[in-house]
Parts: C-alpha cells; sequence; structure tokens
C-alpha cells in the first residue's frame, strides 16, 4: 500500500518571518492571513523555531515563571517569552520539520510524539518548502469510496495477495470496507483486514465469510 505523501497535501504559500521581526508585526501577519502560527527562518530560509498564538499570548498575562517552553536548546522560561520584542525571543524551538516525502503516517506519528499541530516542510538542504497541518492529513479520509474499493482491489486482493478480482465482494460506505467471500488456506483474516487498513481513507474494515471459508468474521 502506499500512503499519500506530505508534498500532496502540504500548503507551499508559507508565511514567514526571521528572528528580528518584531512582536506587533508578527501578531498582525497571524490576524491578516488568519493562521495560528509562523515559522522563523534564517538568512539562507532554514527554519529555527516557531512563533504561535500562545506565544504572542504570554505577553497578556506574564507567563508562568517556573513554566518552560519548547524543548532542548530553545528551551525558556515562560516569563521570557512574556518580555520578548521580536520573533527570537518568543519562538519555540527547535522548530519541528517533515520532508516532502514522508508518508501521512509519518507525519501523523511526529506530531503525535512531538504534540505539535502542524510540520514544516523542509528540502534536502532544510530550506523551507511548506507546511503541513492536521487538518492537512484528515484529507485522506475525504477520498471517494469507490477510490478505495478500486485500490484494495488492485493493490491488496491483486498485487499483494494475488487473488482474482472477482474473489471477493468488496463494499465500502463512508469508509467503512466489508469483504465478503472466500480466502484461501494461505492467507488469514488478519493479513486482509491489516492490507485494507493501510488503504487511506480507510475507517474501519469487516471480512464476512461465506460458509464455504473457514475464516472468522472481524471487525
Amino acid at each position: 500500500m502506499k500512503h499519500q505523501k506530505v508534498g500532496d497535501l502540504m500548503s507551499d504559500a508559507v508565511v514567514r518571518v526571521q528572528r528580528g521581526t518584531p512582536f506587533k508585526e508578527i501578531a498582525h501577519l497571524l490576524q491578516d492571513y488568519d493562521i495560528t502560527a509562523v515559522p522563523v527562518v534564517d538568512a539562507e530560509d532554514r527554519p529555527v523555531g516557531v512563533v504561535s498564538e500562545a506565544d504572542l499570548l504570554q505577553k497578556m498575562w506574564g507567563g508562568d515563571p517556573d513554566e518552560v517552553m519548547g524543548h532542548g536548546e530553545g528551551s525558556r522560561p515562560a516569563g521570557a517569552k512574556a518580555s520578548a520584542i521580536d520573533a527570537a525571543g518568543l519562538m519555540t524551538s527547535p522548530a519541528v520539520c517533515a520532508r516532502e516525502n514522508w508518508s501521512v503516517v509519518d507525519a501523523a506519528r511526529a506530531m503525535a510524539r512531538h504534540g505539535v499541530k502542524r510540520l514544516l516542510v523542509v528540502d534536502e538542504g532544510g530550506r523551507l518548502i511548506g507546511l503541513v497541518s492536521r487538518s492537512d492529513l484528515l484529507r485522506v479520509f475525504l477520498r471517494k469510496d469507490r477510490a478505495i474499493r478500486t485500490e484494495i482491489i488492485e493493490e491488496a486482493l491483486v498485487r499483494t495477495l494475488g487473488l482474482a478480482p472477482s474473489s471477493m465482494q468488496v463494499e465500502v460506505a463512508h469508509g467503512h470496507v466489508v469483504l465478503s467471500g472466500r480466502l484461501p488456506q494461505d492467507v488469514s483474516v488478519s493479513v486482509l483486514e491489516e492490507l485494507c487498513r493501510r488503504v487511506d481513507g480507510v475507517v474501519a474494515v469487516e471480512f464476512r465469510a461465506t460458509e464455504e471459508s473457514d475464516g472468522s468474521a472481524s471487525v
């Protein structure tokens, strides 16, 4: 199964700032472009951090002096962000980045691991070329049922398992896949279901064995 790539889903029109961009200019950019965060890049367009609405809001309430914002070398007390006047002082660093050839699974895993809502996409030289958000990744669940069905038949049944296209009935409704038919003895229900789950847009998989099949139904 081939998952969609970050490069297929990312936005390549990315608003960015540099370390010296003033606080108010950042606030205007977030409002003008209706975005919640902006990457901070160096002179060679390599990401060095991200400034979010949460970073700017530290200015309003002063921040908790015992709370540490960010990770690694870029971590700093929240109180320091409250007194910051530019992107260098406001940003959370280092920036969490992805490559455009990452699969949607790789990107989702990285977001969960780092607890971020977006990933900056960089090229081989580390330069910023795009941004992918949680909402971008969720677009895979908007795939048409017909496209999901076609991929399951052509990739899972025929190409991977070596079965005939007509060997099993495949129905897809709202991402819920129902397979009915007979499985060869050398193919398990769990393997078939796992192959289907790897198809982008699949929400659930169910195998319904016919009377002639030795398999058992599972969800």
